[in-house]
C-alpha cells in the first residue's frame, strides 16, 4: 500500500510555476520557445538556478545542484513544478530527496521519461500525485506539442476521458478500474531491485517507451512479470511506443509500430487476465502530449473504441 494521496491546489491562470532541469539540459532556443508557450497557457515560468547549466557531461549541473533546484522549486512560492526535459540523470537525486520538505509543500509536478523514477517515488512515499505530461523544452516548445484538454482538466481537478482521438485502441477486450500508475517502461525496469522500486501491484498500469525494438519490449515485460510487478495489475495501457520498431519492418506506420509490436505484447502477456490497450499519446509522442494523473482512480474499457477515464481529480 502506498501513502495516502495528497489533494493539491488548483493551478489558476496567472500563476507562477518553477521550471527546473533535474536530468539533462535543454537547447536554449527550445527552452525559450517553451517558456513563451507556457505563458500562452497562462503560466509564468521561474527558472531554477541550475536550469540552464550545461554539464558536467550530459547533466544540467552537478547532482547536488540539480537536487538543490528540485528542493527549492517545491519550497518556493510557486504553484507547480515543471521540468524542461528528461534525458538522463534524475536517478542520482533519488537517495537525496528530502521527503519531509516536499510533503510540506505539495504541488503539481510535471514530467515523464527519465524523471518518472522521482515522480513514482514521491507518489509511493508521500502520496504526491504524478502528472505524466508535457515538459517545457520537450513539448511546450513545439507546435501542437500539448494536449490542452487533458492538461487543463488535470490541473483543474476535473475528471476526463481519453480514447480514439488520443490514439488509444484495444488489444484485449475487458473493463478494469484502479489507481492509474506507470510511466517509461525502461526506467521502471531499471529501478527494480533498488530501494526506489515502483509499486505497481494492484494498479491500472500505463507503460510507454521510445526507440526500444520489439524484442527489447519483450525482455522488459518478461522482467516485470518475473519480478512480480504484474501481480494483481488490473489492466495495462501502452503508450504510442514511438520508434519501437524493427529496422526495415514493413508494418511500420510513420514512426510507430503497427503490427509486430502488438503481437509481441499479446504473446508476452498471454497469461495476463486483464484488458490491454495501446497507442495512448502520453510521454514520448509524435504530437499533443496527453496528461495522465498517476495516483487518481481510473477506468479502462477495451472493447470497440477503447477509452481511459480519469474518474477523479486530485485537486482540493
Amino acid at each position: 500500500m502506498g501513502a495516502e494521496l495528497n489533494k493539491l491546489n488548483k493551478l489558476a491562470r496567472g500563476s507562477t510555476v518553477s521550471v527546473i532541469a533535474p536530468a539533462s539540459y535543454a537547447a536554449d532556443e527550445k527552452l525559450t520557445r517553451g517558456l513563451a508557450q507556457l505563458k500562452e497557457f497562462g503560466l509564468t515560468g521561474a527558472l531554477g538556478s541550475a536550469t540552464t547549466n550545461r554539464g558536467p557531461a550530459y547533466f544540467a549541473g552537478t547532482h547536488a545542484e540539480r537536487l538543490a533546484d528540485l528542493h527549492a522549486a517545491f519550497a518556493a512560492d510557486t504553484s507547480a513544478v515543471f521540468t524542461v526535459r528528461g534525458g538522463y540523470g534524475s536517478n542520482y537525486l533519488l537517495s537525496g530527496l528530502q521527503l519531509e520538505l516536499i510533503s510540506k509543500h505539495p504541488k503539481p509536478f510535471f514530467a515523464y521519461s527519465d524523471l518518472i523514477g522521482i515522480q513514482l517515488h514521491l507518489l509511493d512515499r508521500i502520496g504526491l500525485p504524478a502528472f505524466h505530461g508535457p515538459m517545457v523544452a520537450a513539448d511546450f516548445s513545439v507546435e501542437n506539442g500539448v494536449h490542452a484538454a487533458s492538461f487543463n482538466a488535470a490541473l483543474n481537478g476535473e475528471s476526463y476521458s481519453l480514447g480514439t482521438a488520443e490514439g488509444l485502441r484495444p488489444l484485449r477486450d475487458g473493463v478494469a478500474e484502479g489507481i492509474l500508475y506507470g510511466g517509461c517502461l525502461s526506467i521502471i525496469v531499471a529501478m527494480l531491485g533498488t530501494p526506489f522500486e515502483p509499486q505497481t501491484e494492484d494498479k491500472l498500469l500505463f507503460l510507454e517507451d521510445v526507440g526500444a525494438k520489439p524484442y527489447q519490449i519483450d525482455r522488459m515485460l518478461w522482467q516485470l512479470r518475473a519480478a512480480g510487478k504484474l501481480k494483481g495489475v488490473k489492466g495495462i495501457i501502452f503508450g504510442e511506443m514511438l520508434d519501437c520498431v524493427t529496422p526495415g519492418d514493413s508494418e511500420r506506420v510513420g514512426s510507430v509500430q503497427g503490427g509486430a509490436l502488438d503481437e509481441v505484447v499479446l504473446r508476452c502477456l498471454a497469461d495476463f487476465d486483464g484488458p490491454i490497450a495501446i497507442g495512448l499519446r502520453s510521454g514520448h509522442v509524435t504530437r499533443e502530449n496527453v496528461t495522465l494523473t498517476f495516483g487518481a482512480q481510473a477506468r479502462l474499457t477495451a472493447a470497440g473504441n477503447a477509452t481511459l477515464e480519469i474518474l477523479e481529480g486530485v485537486s482540493a
